[in-house]
């Protein structure tokens, strides 16, 4: 799909294909912004798309995590994700290639950060070693302090074992202040390697507008947790700073700070 995106927009430069699971579109991002920084590209089209096939859904229905209903991330009755596919993509520039072509950023990419914790083929650690050190090392990157986060995209796949270890994670980052947060998977589904690449689009848009996406089908926290994420769609906001997350199997887990000019 690289290569056959590259030859449709004539692009000759650099090209190379992440395939890291579910944060493979993140971590493309991710790639693209440390060579910007390091000199070796100007501008960079990076994201990911997946497509549904019988292999797949037979995967996820094998590991039972696919629920036969609309899913309910964060929810204390959650019982598993929904398949989707899409596509998403963004335009890094450097600051040079910004100023001379004069296009106008919606936000800066500020943080970035991977972490492996090989815990499991598929499962996230009970205490969400390798969702906690993605984002505190993206938020180191970034020069943030947890309180400066307005608001948060978490990986939020309706799995019992995600959601448990993602909100401890959470609970770890943020403590009792947590900020404003939802899976906005309650609405595409999970796209899989296309999830970080369509979730950096939506964060991108909530700086821009200053949106607050709902998390659908919500009603209980997860025992334990005491976490509920934002149930309206609010417009408007003052968001200055958005934490988007992708974890992937093999405990991959990649997290993304988008920062208003």
């Amino acid at each position: 799909v690289t290569e056959f995106v590259a030859e449709i927009l004539g692009l000759t430069g650099f090209v190379s294909t992440v395939s890291t699971a579910c944060s493979s579109s993140a971590n493309s991002i991710m790639l693209a912004a440390r060579m910007i920084r390091q000199g070796m590209l100007d501008v960079a089209v990076a994201g990911g798309v997946d497509a549904l096939s019988t292999f797949t859904l037979n995967g996820f229905n094998t590991l039972m995590i696919l629920d036969r209903e609309p899913c309910r991330p964060f929810d204390q009755h959650r019982a598993g994700l929904n398949l989707g596919e899409g596509a998403g993509y963004v335009v890094l520039f450097s600051e040079k290639a910004l100023a001379a072509t004069g296009a106008h950023a919606w936000c800066r990419l500020s943080g970035w950060h991977n972490a492996t914790d090989a815990y499991h083929q598929t499962a996230s650690s009970p205490e969400g070693k390798g969702s906690f050190m993605a984002m505190t090392g993206a938020l180191k990157i970034a020069g943030l302090q947890p309180d400066a986060i307005d608001y948060i995209n978490v990986h939020g796949t309706g799995t019992p074992n995600n959601d448990q270890s993602e909100g401890t994670a959470l609970r770890r980052v943020f403590g009792d202040a947590c900020p404003a947060f939802s899976s906005t998977k309650a609405f595409t589904g999970h796209t899989l390697g296309a999830s970080g690449g369509i979730e950096a689009v939506l964060s991108a848009l909530s700086i821009r507008y200053g949106l607050i996406y709902p998390n659908l089908r919500f009603s209980t926290p997860i025992e334990g947790l005491d976490l509920a994420p934002e149930t309206r769609f609010r417009r408007g906001e003052n968001i200055r700073h958005v934490l988007s997350n992708s974890f992937g199997f093999g405990g991959n887990c990649s997290s993304l700070v988008f920062s208003g000019e």
